[in-house]
């Protein structure tokens, strides 16, 4: 997308540069002039818009390691055996709590493939070798909203939880937009497990983190829940964002 707009912005300097030039300096305008003009109308940059909600499938991956470089440098040595079985790294995080509780992200082409991928011994393996200790938790995931854009803090909160109905909440979750902002908190991605759709998976960023955490404990958030019919309580996973594909 940098290519292509650069491309579009030297494009529209040239014809500038040139229809200036042909002009003189007397001010008379010709057909021609008029052509090139016009010309540059349609080489304009598009605008782009940073939200997909085209699903998306994803895997994500947590787990402890004994060590993020050593760790991190299995996980590198091992890419071309993740993209020959569909799967392409997205983002890894590190635990705000503890450093070495590691998340990974990857966004995957066939789902039925990528779960059977999580069980291949091979994989298994080079988790040992990367220093993974204890067992990997696996959620198969299909993300239904993301916002790319850039935001001014890497600190992450990953939540999970259940609800009555995915239709409901999302409506009510999208109602609640103005008081998460007031509250210091943008949404990065929402989805679903792949098989069940009441099983939710929420990122969000969080700018403010006084508010943020005053949030989480209000009534304002226990309301919020309520009517969007979530079962129980989330399980919150606050990261920062170490990596990103």
């Amino acid at each position: 997308m940098t290519q292509s707009r650069f491309t579009g912005l030297h494009f529209y300097c040239m014809v500038f540069f040139l229809v200036s030039c042909s002009g003189g300096g007397n001010g008379n305008k010709t057909g021609t002039d008029s052509t090139m003009v016009d010309s540059t109308k349609s080489a304009a940059v598009p605008e782009t818009t940073t939200i997909i909600t085209a699903p998306q499938n994803m895997m994500v991956a947590k787990h402890k390691v004994l060590n993020y470089a050593k760790w991190k440098s299995s996980y590198d040595e091992h890419d071309s055996f993740r993209i020959a079985n569909g799967i392409h790294s997205y983002v890894i995080g590190r635990g705000l709590q503890d450093t070495n509780m590691i998340l990974v992200a990857v966004k995957v082409d066939d789902m039925a493939k990528t779960k059977a991928f999580a069980k291949d011994p091979n994989l298994k393996k080079a988790m040992q070798k990367g220093g993974v200790i204890g067992t990997p938790l696996f959620s198969f995931v299909t993300m239904t909203f993301q916002d790319t854009a850039a935001v001014s803090s890497d600190l992450r909160s990953r939540t999970t939880f259940t609800v009555k109905d995915w239709g409901a909440w999302q409506k009510a979750f999208e109602e609640g937009k103005q008081e998460r902002i007031d509250n210091g908190i943008t949404v990065r991605a929402f989805g679903h497990d792949a098989d069940d759709d009441k099983k939710v998976e929420l990122v969000t960023a969080l700018l403010d983190t006084a508010k943020a955490y005053a949030y989480y404990k209000s009534d304002m958030l226990k309301k919020r829940r309520a009517a969007g019919g979530v079962i129980g309580e989330p399980e919150r996973f606050l990261f920062r964002v170490v990596q990103r594909y």
